[in-house]
């Protein structure tokens, strides 16, 4: 669970670091970290290594029309208010937070795009801290999936992204291709 809800918040944070000058770096350390804790607290029994589908609809989070309670709870956590980050994140975003898998989509008909894929080993939940230091784990954007296909390729998630949020372009492109 700690390197899924890690890959999630670093992924949160990073879209929103791409607003420059909205929020500090301080600020942003604070929310992952609020986030973080928010997620894990969320999913402390609501994860299943076995069957990791069982609870995936309670680990989704969503950003459409109104603000993901779980994000909107990080940050009130800190002081940012959530109509503030409401506006921040794009205004179409979900996310899957699974056993082994982190994926998102921005905008209804987006690609889905896988942010880390674990080998499916279980991490012991009660020694888990999130303010060690631990091997960097890149987002893995070179494996895409949906639910269409299995083999989809890396551009037409980079490029869904692209055409879905033109005020993201540069950043965004930025960031896929790290």
């Amino acid at each position: 669970m700690r390197l899924e809800i890690i890959s999630a918040s670093d992924f949160l944070v990073q879209l929103l670091r791409l607003q420059q000058g909205q929020l500090s770096e301080a600020q942003l350390q604070m929310f992952k970290h609020s986030l973080q804790e928010v997620l894990r607290r969320r999913y402390t029994d609501h994860w299943f290594p076995d069957k990791p589908n069982r609870g995936s609809g309670y680990r989704c989070i969503r950003i459409n029309g109104k603000m993901d309670p779980v994000i909107a709870q990080a940050g009130i956590n800190v002081g940012l208010g959530p109509g503030m980050l409401h506006s921040l994140f794009p205004s179409e975003l979900t996310m899957w937070i699974d056993p082994a898998e982190v994926s998102y989509r921005i905008g209804e008909n987006g690609s889905i795009c896988v942010l880390f894929e674990g080998c499916g080993e279980e991490l012991s939940s009660g020694s888990e801290s999130f303010d060690e230091p631990m091997p960097k784990v890149a987002p893995q954007f070179l494996h895409q999936t949906s639910h269409s296909s299995q083999q989809a390729n890396f551009e037409s998630c980079k490029d869904s992204l692209l055409l879905e949020h033109t005020q993201f372009s540069e950043q965004i492109a930025a960031f896929v291709s790290s």
